[in-house]
């Protein structure tokens, strides 16, 4: 299973696997003004139907966006149209695989900051209490999608699809959930105890908010997968 998100990701990305788009792109992205496609034609020395071909494409995956203006300040009868323009769009790509996400480590971290700060507690246990807030989030997402009264197995899968888009990978073992990657994992190979901390206390909150005790977040540290389970309460 992957995450819609990082399939589109991807998608976006392969598309500058074309060596003209990729040059298009890196041409717009480079300038300071957005740019016309008869701009890019002869900055590039590309015939004008495959400039306007490429463009359009890299605006249909994201990666540039568009805009009209009067390149003159002509105006009324015989002004023209206002030009297409293109320019990088505001759209962020960062992909790796197997998927991490170290922007949600950060996110998780510079808040524990601020409030150890505003409350005068230490930094350990104050991303312990944002990394459970952020965990009971996706376990509220998990139990919204499972419906009401939902068996044990819907239950299970729910909460699968939901920790996927944050990379998790989760795989059903019997009646337990292993996360076979670990959306930190250069954090937890630095920092182990205070990342597994983190994971142990977002896993124990998808599990008490989602599961309602039918599982149970604990740490079985493993190299090649994330520290915590969430196993058969």
């Amino acid at each position: 299973m992957v995450d819609g998100g990082l399939a589109e990701q991807l998608a976006s990305l392969a598309a500058l696997s074309d060596p003209t788009r990729r040059d298009l792109y890196l041409y717009v992205s480079a300038q300071v003004a957005p740019v016309s496609r008869d701009q890019a034609c002869d900055a590039l020395g590309i015939a004008r139907h495959t400039v306007k071909f490429h463009l359009d494409k890299l605006v249909e995956e994201g990666l540039l966006e568009t805009h009209f203006k009067r390149l003159t300040e002509r105006r009324g009868p015989g002004a023209g149209r206002p030009t297409k323009l293109y320019r990088r769009s505001r759209r962020q790509l960062s992909v790796t695989v197997p998927e991490r996400r170290y922007d949600l480590a950060g996110q998780l971290l510079a808040s524990a900051i601020d409030r150890a700060a505003a409350e005068g507690l230490q930094v350990v246990d104050a991303l312990a209490a944002v990394a459970a807030q952020w965990g009971g989030t996706v376990g509220d997402q998990a139990r919204e999608t499972a419906g009401r009264r939902p068996s044990r197995d819907r239950l299970t899968a729910t909460i699968c699809q939901v920790l996927i888009q944050y990379g998790y990978e989760p795989h059903r073992e019997g009646g337990r959930i292993v996360l076979t990657n670990c959306p930190f994992e250069a954090l937890a190979r630095e920092h182990t105890r205070l990342v597994c901390g983190m994971n142990l206390s977002i896993m124990t909150a998808v599990a008490d908010r989602a599961s309602k005790t039918r599982l149970q977040a604990r740490l079985e540290p493993e190299p090649s997968r994330c520290c915590v389970v969430l196993d058969a309460g």
